[in-house]
């Protein structure tokens, strides 16, 4: 039935692809220019790398989630920004910073979450306000530029036949990394055992807190990563640069097909989803509609395609 229920999801996804697609292109003659499809790419190189970090979170159950994903990117951006102007370091050394910091703030999460017990929900929403807290501080609340050297600004500006080169060099590979890591590892595939039932997995050998554990490290990761990009995007280290992003991170893997309570869903229908999330925002933007409008119509688009897809499922299962 979950196979079936995937297959499905991945399926109407593509076809939400191509709708809104058509949609957005009668919205806006914009739309399908090739300069305006493969600059959306830009924004969702960045958001993608943090969907797939809450997608890793959900996927292990328990009630996971990460709340402050976005506030990590903050942070992991601050620290970047810090270490690349304040102690002077060279911009790809700091970009190594900037993803262990990241990597650090998760596992701040996983001990908060796997040692002391605290709902997941709860745990995450405290060290959304505190990184983001922190992030402000440490910056004293303004930007941080004066980076742009030793040809950092590659990752995030540059194109190579026209596709930015952090969609094909970092999005692009850690998504296929990932995709073979949850199907073809022992410890992707234990990942889902213990998203499906912890004690279960528990009996079976499974060290459920070391599992839960690294899934916070990787959406930490992921969210310097995420950070790195975004830097070398923009050349400007905000420390409010993951603001809200982590919502979008959630919907994204849920309209993917991530169950909230873990154990189903999987990379490629995450990928699907930052998909029908970027064309939408981008046909929406070019359209003049207001972010008022975008963000109720997201919403809109999420419960619809869950319902339409549940509807689907039954009826394949009957």
């Amino acid at each position: 039935m979950n196979r079936i229920s995937l297959t499905d999801r991945r399926l109407f996804l593509v076809v939400l692809i191509v709708l809104l697609g058509i949609v957005m292109s009668f919205l806006s003659p914009y739309f399908l220019r090739a300069d305006n499809l493969l600059s959306m790419t830009q924004y969702g190189a960045v958001l993608g790398l943090l969907a797939l970090g809450q997608t890793f979170v959900i996927l292990g159950g328990g009630g996971g989630i990460d709340l402050s994903i976005g506030s990590t990117m903050s942070l992991a951006t601050v620290a970047f920004g810090l270490a690349a102007v304040k102690l002077g370091l060279d911009p790809w050394v700091a970009a190594v910073v900037a993803i262990a910091a990241g990597a650090a703030l998760g596992a701040v999460n996983a001990f908060l979450i796997n040692v002391l017990r605290l709902p997941p929900l709860i745990a995450t929403l405290g060290t959304l306000y505190l990184y983001s807290s922190l992030a402000l501080v440490l910056s004293g609340g303004v930007d941080i530029n004066g980076f742009d050297r030793s040809g950092f600004a590659y990752l995030g500006q540059s194109k190579i036949a026209g596709i930015p080169f952090q969609v094909l060099f970092v999005l692009v590979p850690v998504f296929i990394v990932a995709a073979v890591y949850m199907v073809r590892t022992r410890q992707g595939r234990q990942i889902y055992e213990v998203g499906n039932g912890s004690i279960t997995a528990a009996l079976a050998g499974v060290n459920v807190r070391k599992v839960r554990t690294s899934l916070y490290v990787y959406s930490g990761m992921l969210a310097g990563l995420a950070a790195v990009v975004n830097a070398s995007w923009l050349l400007n280290a905000k420390p409010t640069a993951g603001a809200g992003m982590e919502l979008q991170a959630i919907t994204i893997a849920v309209l993917g097909g991530v169950v909230i309570t873990g154990g189903i869903g999987t990379v490629l229908g995450t990928l699907l989803g930052l998909t029908v999330v970027v064309v939408l925002n981008s046909g929406l933007q070019l359209a003049g509609v207001s972010n008022t409008w975008q963000i109720g119509l997201l919403g809109a688009v999420l419960i619809a395609s869950v319902i339409l897809n549940n509807i689907v499922g039954r009826r394949r299962t009957r």
